[in-house]
């Protein structure tokens, strides 16, 4: 099955009370796309980390940060919306904000109405980092991505891609809620 577990003593546990239910293994052709998705990913996230530590010495969450500030009106975002859009924790929003504070492509301000909350504000260094890395980043996001679909995969690339974000949003463990 693919899995590397005896289904047998599986099985086993279940006779002897230890186990009340049988795992949903994956099928070979279930666990060829399984493997094919996370090789893809896998590759994919390495290959923009490459590219954005060669154009501009930065990790590709540290860009994506960077880009939704230049994106988000005034360049600000409360710190917790941009962890959701992120989906990163909280303390690993927080981390990767003090590091692009110190390099002066960020600051912090206080919420007026609250004063426990915080904005992420895009410096004009932040952005011109945006703007002088974007070209590079876009081009190999489109050599990894869309030069190999046609319209159509893309879009149904997409799609699927969208039923695999939603099937997580209802759950309780998220990322920026820890």
């Amino acid at each position: 099955m693919g899995t590397g577990v005896n289904v047998m003593a599986a099985a086993g546990d279940i006779a002897d009370g230890t186990a009340s239910t049988e795992p949903r293994w994956l099928d070979a052709k279930e666990q060829e796309v399984w493997r094919a998705y996370r090789q893809a990913v896998d590759l994919f996230e390495d290959a923009l980390d490459r590219q954005l530590q060669g154009d501009a010495g930065i990790p590709h969450l540290y860009y994506a940060l960077l880009a939704r500030l230049s994106e988000a009106p005034r360049h600000r975002m409360r710190m917790t919306d941009l962890a959701v859009h992120a989906n990163i924790t909280r303390s690993r929003l927080s981390h990767a904000m003090t590091r692009m504070e110190k390099s002066g492509w960020i600051r912090r301000d206080t919420c007026p109405s609250d004063g426990r909350g915080q904005f992420a504000v895009l410096t004009d260094e932040g952005h011109g980092l945006v703007r002088r890395t974007a070209p590079g980043h876009v081009e190999a996001v489109r050599r990894g991505l869309f030069d190999r679909f046609t319209p159509e995969q893309a879009a149904r690339f997409g799609e699927l891609c969208g039923l695999i974000a939603e099937g997580f949003r209802h759950e309780d463990d998220l990322p920026w809620r820890r």
